[in-house]
């Protein structure tokens, strides 16, 4: 014996799918129930058959027959009155007899239409009627009226021998129909019988197929659903490891078998999420302790640095103010680049230190009206708004659940960008709008100064990046960065409008009631670089 004839075969009807049983389940139950529809209907017609011959021929001939004795008698008894007397009254029975006998007889033959025997006995029962119409009936009919003649009282005499051979003849047709309709009675409750047990046979073998039906349903699906639920609910209760077994036909055991494959697939998911988690964890650590470091810079920028600042500054000035003009030019133009540099890193310093307190220092969100806030940004504009001749026009602005401070300096940057960066020769206008939009509030600085390049609209929003050099406009360049972290700090995003010409126009969305989650404070690489180029 070879190899392969060791190995077992697998059986044929284990990759048999739930639609496939289904299909010859319903098959097979179809073809029972039409064998038995048959049964059903072919004792329903015998039933019927027999039933229809009972009332519709039995009973029926019969009934014919005692009418058609009932005639011949009215016939007899008139002919014996009138061969008695002589009466012509006593002939109206015999000729009505005549009528009645004609047609029972003509019914008779047509209810036993196709019946040879009992045909046999209506022939027999004619042809005695016949012999006693022909030799004692029709002569004495025919006699006069008056007394009766001596000839018909001897053919009445003699004609009760003849009509005992028709009596005789009734009662052996009526005997046979008395018979049949015995027999088809008992046939009919025979039939009924039968019925009765062919339909109590139907009742129980589908009784029977639904039970076997429903049995096949729960051994074959309604069981490994329930095991496949069972393994599912072991899974969701955090045993991962547990196999699920595949069970019933073989769609389920495929389903199965990809529900533990997918099992397999979350557990090494979860292996890899779990290990992603630790080293966030220790991401999130170092992230701590650099946020405690740059917390520990901010602190010395904003102390330490800025002092000895100061004093470079202030004796660069004084040395200005006391040997300005008693040096060379070229010394007292030294004096001033170092007067002016130290100006810049002061303020370059001031301007980081507010760009990182936005969600660090800055994150007291409440209720404020953007009127007031926009009121008092304008106050703290007020002298370069006057020595412009600036016109700044506004919709009615909400209001939002947000920090104070930050609107305050979001305000201020958007609107001195707008005054600061104006044609020459031209007053400043700006208009400021405010529209809900799908659950934010969109809001438009519109200017008519020189405008933005569209190819420096994400620029603009780097740290450090500027579009002119400082002698033309001055500035940190982090006005712009700091106005996209306080927008995205309370959920919203600022942007350029490519579109619009006659100026710029900045849009920017915030939320009514923004996240309060902390923007990280530290600067990535390219800013850092920004910085040195600054520099």
């Amino acid at each position: 014996m070879t190899g392969d004839e060791r190995q077992p075969r697998p059986r044929r009807l284990s990759t048999w799918t739930t639609r496939r049983w289904l299909r010859v389940g319903v098959a097979a139950s179809l073809v029972v129930l039409a064998l038995l529809g048959v049964a059903g209907a072919l004792v329903m017609g015998r039933t019927q058959s027999i039933s229809n011959n009972l009332t519709d021929v039995r009973s029926p001939s019969l009934s014919t027959a005692f009418r058609l004795e009932t005639a011949l008698v009215n016939q007899e008894t008139g002919i014996r009155g009138y061969g008695l007397t002589g009466i012509p009254d006593f002939l109206g029975p015999y000729r009505q007899g005549l009528v009645d006998q004609k047609a029972h007889a003509r019914s008779l033959e047509e209810l036993l239409h196709g019946d040879r025997a009992r045909l046999d006995d209506l022939k027999a029962v004619r042809e005695a009627v016949d012999r006693w119409q022909e030799k004692i009936a029709r002569p004495i009919a025919a006699a006069p009226p008056g007394s009766p003649p001596s000839l018909a009282a001897e053919q009445v005499a003699g004609g009760k021998a003849a009509f005992d051979d028709i009596r005789a003849a009734l009662e052996s047709q009526q005997e046979r129909l008395r018979e049949d309709r015995v027999q088809a009675r008992a046939d009919l409750q025979s039939t009924v019988t039968l019925r009765n047990w062919v339909f109590g046979t139907i009742a129980l073998l589908m009784i029977a197929l639904a039970a076997l039906v429903f049995e096949g349903l729960r051994r074959g699906i309604n069981r490994p659903l329930e095991r496949l639920g069972a393994d599912a609910r072991i899974i969701a209760a955090g045993d991962f490891d547990h196999p699920i077994t595949p069970t019933g036909p073989a769609d389920l055991r495929r389903l199965s078998g990809e529900i533990d494959f997918m099992r397999r697939r979350l557990v090494r998911e979860l292996a890899f999420t779990e290990e992603a988690r630790l080293r966030l964890d220790a991401q999130a650590a170092d992230l701590q302790r650099s946020n405690a470091e740059l917390e520990q810079f901010a602190y010395v920028a904003s102390h330490d640095l800025q002092e000895p600042l100061r004093k470079v500054s202030s004796f660069t000035q004084l040395l200005r103010r006391r040997y300005g003009g008693q040096l060379d030019e070229r010394a007292d133009q030294y004096i001033d680049f170092a007067v002016d540099g130290a100006n810049r890193m002061q303020t370059l310093i001031s301007d980081l230190l507010n760009f990182s307190r936005v969600g660090r220092v800055h994150n007291a969100h409440q209720s404020i009206d953007l009127d007031t806030v926009l009121e008092e940004t304008l106050a703290a504009l007020s002298v370069a708004v006057e020595e412009t001749g600036a016109t700044i026009t506004h919709d009615p602005l909400p209001d939002l659940v947000a920090d104070p401070s930050q609107m305050v300096m979001l305000w201020q940057n958007l609107i001195g960008n707008a005054v600061k960066f104006r044609r020459p020769g031209e007053t400043p206008r700006i208009h400021i709008t405010a529209a809900r939009e799908a659950g934010l509030w969109r809001f438009t600085v519109t200017d008519n100064g020189i405008g933005i390049p569209p190819e420096y609209a994400e620029k603009i929003f780097v740290i450090f990046q500027r579009l002119h050099t400082k002698d033309t406009y001055s500035g940190s360049g982090i006005g712009l960065a700091m106005c996209k972290k306080i927008v995205e700090f309370h959920g919203g995003t600022i942007t350029v409008d490519p579109e619009y010409r006659n100026g710029t126009r900045m849009t920017f969305t915030l939320a009514p009631e923004p996240s309060q989650s902390p923007l990280p404070s530290a600067l990535p690489e390219a800013t850092r670089a920004n910085a040195e180029a600054a520099r």
